[in-house]
């Protein structure tokens, strides 16, 4: 059981978006990372017809992006892939649950790095997750997503649920927008997991993560 109290403050975790020129990206990212609080950044890149991407791919834009991130205390995180992140030294990796198991993923990146895991909908499956030694489980989707097709529909209560019973973070994920965010953050988010609420923002990422950061800290106050 956790203490409600102690909790910290709900942040802010970006997903880059699937497809991107990481040269010419990385000055959109330093900007959304300076704009305001980011937790941390996972590289979730996707080939054509949402084929994975090639290795290749994910090391040039790891070797781009991730000092950007490091650099400003950001978490980097490598989407599907513990063996790149372990190879490029990144802070850690995130699964899913056709990816492979938590043992697997662990033994790849070792201990000291961060292993979280899709749960979609499912107390079960983010139960046992956190049993295995996740550093989070992620929920979703919560709102319609132009990203990626999501598997699940979830519910604010599963986070209100989880935050009461259990210490593991939660991560919650799937079109959430600044509009949007306010809810999730309520019902017991510990990170709002965004790519298209921020870097298709009319405004820009700058301005999406200043908004963002904006309704967390308010949030944050009023509970």
């Amino acid at each position: 059981m956790t203490d409600e109290e102690t909790r910290e403050p709900c942040r802010l975790y970006l997903i880059t978006p699937p497809r991107f020129k990481p040269h010419a990206f990385a000055d959109t990212l330093k900007s959304a990372l300076e704009a305001g609080d980011v937790a941390c950044l996972q590289l979730r890149l996707k080939g054509e017809n949402e084929a994975p991407p090639e290795a290749d791919a994910i090391r040039r834009a790891t070797e781009i992006l991730m000092p950007l991130a490091q650099a400003r205390d950001v978490a980097f995180l490598i989407n599907d892939r513990p063996d790149l992140a372990a190879e490029l030294g990144a802070d850690g990796t995130h699964i899913g649950q056709t990816d492979m198991t938590y043992a697997e993923a662990r033994k790849l990146v070792g201990p000291d790095r961060i292993v979280g895991i899709t749960c979609h909908n499912s107390r079960h499956l983010a139960m046992e997750a956190g049993e295995a030694g996740a550093d989070y489980v992620a929920f979703g989707a919560f709102y319609k997503t132009d990203t990626k097709n999501p598997i699940s529909v979830a519910d604010p209560e599963i986070l209100t649920w989880w935050s009461e019973m259990f210490t593991v973070p939660c991560v919650a994920i799937g079109g959430i927008t600044a509009e949007n965010a306010a809810p999730l953050v309520r019902a017991g988010a510990d990170f709002l997991a965004v790519s298209s609420g921020v870097w298709a923002h009319e405004a820009g990422p700058a301005a999406a993560v200043r908004a963002l950061n904006r309704i967390l800290i308010e949030e944050g106050r009023a509970q």
